[in-house]
């Protein structure tokens, strides 16, 4: 037998124990009335800001974010209940050197503007090794939630051996809203090895019964979304595959109420297409792929956020084959028709790069967009609560 049959006999087999492993360690499956984002979650923590008036439609800040590194990728943004916005990123002198870690910098308005805070790396590759007693050649892909208690969470993800595929997932927790942090948790999240569970996206919380909910997915030999619940101490509840007729990436969860959810994600090809979509009708207990979004997707990461007034705002680059336009999209009737609203970042370069976006809306109201920028460094847009709204074709 030659070797290519040979390897896609084994790669065949190890699927099949992968999902029959799966199938006899995932716990029942909870019952959830509904979710709450991270904004909603500590809403109640947050001091109530006077009335916005005459909110102007341009933005009220476009800076960039403080450069640590000759490189900068996988931004994540949380609005923190004291009203600042914190942002985690992984930056080193390349994606995937040894010398990446993860970095944490916190946005305090001031003025019609704010100000970003010196960045501090939270996640290192030897300090994560330390606290996990695991070898660890690479970092990347950190997701920050901020829980109805005031907890500041990160996820990353992890390498020792192969590329992205081979991920573990990880755990920080800090109670001082980033200053301090607990050392590594490196949570089992697959009965096969442990490997192939990412992060992308941020969480959502259950507005009831405890844990967390993330959207994360898997790349190992299959490219699909999942549906990842832990309880308070990072233990597997439940893991749902999101279905999909083409390969997918990188699920972006919004709550529609009532427990029903909707996911957007990253279209992994073959050929040119479009960003994907499925719903839940039931807390993520049970999900069914959806019809493609008619906006491109060119392989690469999308953001969505349910804002404090129902819309979904969604953040994608809408072109078939390059990551040279990034834009924002509304959606006022829970997805089921988007409009172009901001474009972002554009270039005629198809080699420029603008990316991995990230969304969070203050308890200001105030939109915040933080992105890839040519992987250069991040740059950051703050939008008032109504412009996009007001913003016409």
């Amino acid at each position: 037998m030659s070797a290519a049959p040979r390897i896609r006999r084994i790669a065949a087999a190890l699927a099949l124990l992968a999902a029959v492993g799966a199938a006899a360690w995932r716990a029942p499956r909870p019952v959830v009335s509904d979710f709450v984002t991270t904004s909603t979650a500590v809403a109640a923590l947050a001091p109530k800001p006077p009335a916005l008036h005459h909110v102007p439609v341009a933005p009220l800040a476009d800076d960039f974010l403080p450069r640590v590194a000759p490189t900068a990728h996988g931004a994540s943004l949380v609005a923190l209940a004291d009203g600042d916005v914190a942002a985690a990123w992984f930056a080193g002198s390349r994606e995937g050197a040894p010398d990446v870690s993860i970095y944490l910098s916190r946005w305090h308005a001031v003025g019609r503007g704010g100000v970003w805070s010196a960045p501090v790396a939270v996640a290192t590759r030897e300090g994560v090794q330390a606290a996990t007693g695991r070898y660890v050649r690479k970092l990347g892909n950190p997701v920050l939630g901020q829980d109805s208690d005031g907890r500041l969470h990160l996820w990353f993800v992890s390498v020792a051996f192969g590329g992205w595929a081979g991920s573990a997932l990880n755990h920080q927790v800090s109670e001082d809203g980033g200053l301090t942090w607990s050392g590594a948790q490196r949570l089992v999240t697959s009965p096969f090895l442990n490997i192939s569970t990412l992060v992308r996206n941020p969480p959502l919380w259950p507005d009831h019964g405890g844990g967390v909910a993330l959207p994360v997915y898997h790349e190992f030999i299959a490219k699909h979304g999942e549906w990842l619940r832990l309880d308070d101490q990072g233990r597997v509840v439940d893991k749902v595959r999101l279905p999909q007729p083409r390969r997918a990436l990188q699920p972006a969860v919004a709550p529609l109420g009532n427990g029903a959810l909707l996911a957007l994600l990253r279209d992994a090809g073959p050929g040119p297409g479009h960003v994907l979509s499925a719903t839940s009708p039931d807390g993520g207990a049970h999900w069914q792929a959806g019809a493609p979004l008619p906006i491109a997707n060119p392989n690469a990461a999308v953001a969505l956020l349910r804002l404090t007034n129902g819309s979904l705002l969604l953040a994608c680059n809408p072109v078939p084959g390059n990551r040279n336009r990034l834009s924002l999209w509304l959606s006022p009737d829970q997805g089921a028709n988007w409009r172009e609203v901001q474009v972002l970042d554009a270039s005629d370069d198809g080699d420029d790069e603008f990316s991995y976006p990230a969304l969070a809306q203050d308890s200001a109201g105030r939109i915040h967009v933080v992105y890839t920028w040519k992987r250069e460094t991040l740059r950051h847009h703050v939008f008032a609560a109504n412009a996009l709204q007001e913003s016409r074709p």
